[in-house]
């Protein structure tokens, strides 16, 4: 079966399917507001789907643990809540208009309000991790949404640089869009009450997995397919955002790749896109991409090696190869 397919996701998730419609009900509920804009643009985005896998690492970890309570619905819905509102956030940041298969709330709302509302969410979560008062929760959570907030401002820093380094970009991965999914992955462990050498192996799973997910993302933004992934293949360029495969290609590529590669970054030019693929794809850049991204997942699988076996286990070990195979 190949792990790219919506099955696998299905597949993944079955264990705990009574938990997600939990977590589910957490978030309509949470997301009520006396301001109707708040409500629409929050419907709207919620209810675009996606693969929702920070909450469902917050489920598989906590499930592994033996957690019997309900407190992970709640945590799996704030992880949801912080990360709904950095697609908000930068979506409005990149000028992007398409997410998710829809327009981004940007395009149909309008900058301000999309901003707001990822505010409201944003405190949303921080009222609903208080109402937990578990300090080391809120510590974990707080810390998380400081690192990525840091992780946005790099990278609007790395902007339209051809210059940018191999580590530099690894940074803002591990800060933009690691850190959550290591938090997730921490809550689901801390809850349940492991000990600190198995939340920390949860947090360096979560963090490796998401690396993962990012470096394929970055594939897919040159190798993937609109209708697929859900928004527009390019983006990336077009934003002038030097991510792993155009970095590969400053590296190692021809004088003339180098220096069409270094003019796109600069202009945001996406206009010579197909050349660009081209580039990345006969130079080998997407394949060394794709194999930073499998050598994230095996440490990601490793890290839980000692992990008792359970479905929550397996389903944990199937995402690593769903990270990896996806389309989407």
């Amino acid at each position: 079966m190949s792990a790219a397919t919506p099955h696998a996701q299905n597949t993944i998730t079955q264990s705990i399917a009574a938990d997600m419609d939990a977590v589910n009900a957490v978030i309509r509920q949470r997301l009520h507001s006396e301001v109707s804009l708040v409500n629409q643009i929050a419907e709207y985005i919620i209810s675009a789907g996606g693969k929702r896998i920070r909450p469902v690492l917050v489920l598989l970890l906590a499930n592994a643990y033996g957690y019997k309570g309900t407190a992970h619905h709640e945590l799996a819905a704030v992880v949801e809540f912080i990360h709904t509102a950095t697609l908000l956030h930068d979506d409005v940041v990149d000028e992007s208009s398409m997410r998710r298969g829809r327009q981004t709330a940007n395009a149909l709302f309008g900058n301000a309000a999309s901003v707001l509302v990822g505010d409201f969410l944003y405190s949303r979560s921080f009222q609903m991790m208080v109402s937990l008062e578990n300090m080391r929760v809120m510590q974990i959570l707080s810390d998380a949404t400081n690192v990525i907030a840091e992780g946005e401002v790099l990278q609007l820093l790395n902007m339209h640089d051809p210059d940018v380094s191999h580590e530099s970009y690894l940074k803002v991965i591990r800060s933009k869009t690691a850190k959550l999914f290591e938090a997730a992955a921490e809550l689901g462990a801390l809850v349940a009450g492991a000990s600190s050498a198995q939340v920390a192996a949860a947090g360096e799973y979560g963090r490796s997995l998401g690396t993962a997910f990012q470096l394929i993302d970055d594939v897919l933004d040159y190798a993937g397919d609109a209708a697929e992934i859900g928004k527009n293949v390019g983006d990336d360029l077009r934003e002038g955002k030097p991510t792993l495969p155009l970095i590969y290609l400053m590296e190692h590529g021809t004088a003339e790749q180098r220096e069409l590669v270094r003019t796109c970054i600069e202009q945001g030019d996406e206009q010579h896109f197909d050349a660009v693929l081209a580039a990345v794809t006969s130079s080998g850049a997407l394949d060394y991409t794709r194999r930073e991204a499998e050598t994230a997942a095996r440490r990601a699988a490793e890290s839980i090696a000692d992990l008792p076996d359970s479905i929550y286990k397996d389903s944990l070990l199937q995402l690593c190869r769903f990270a990896v195979d996806r389309n989407h």
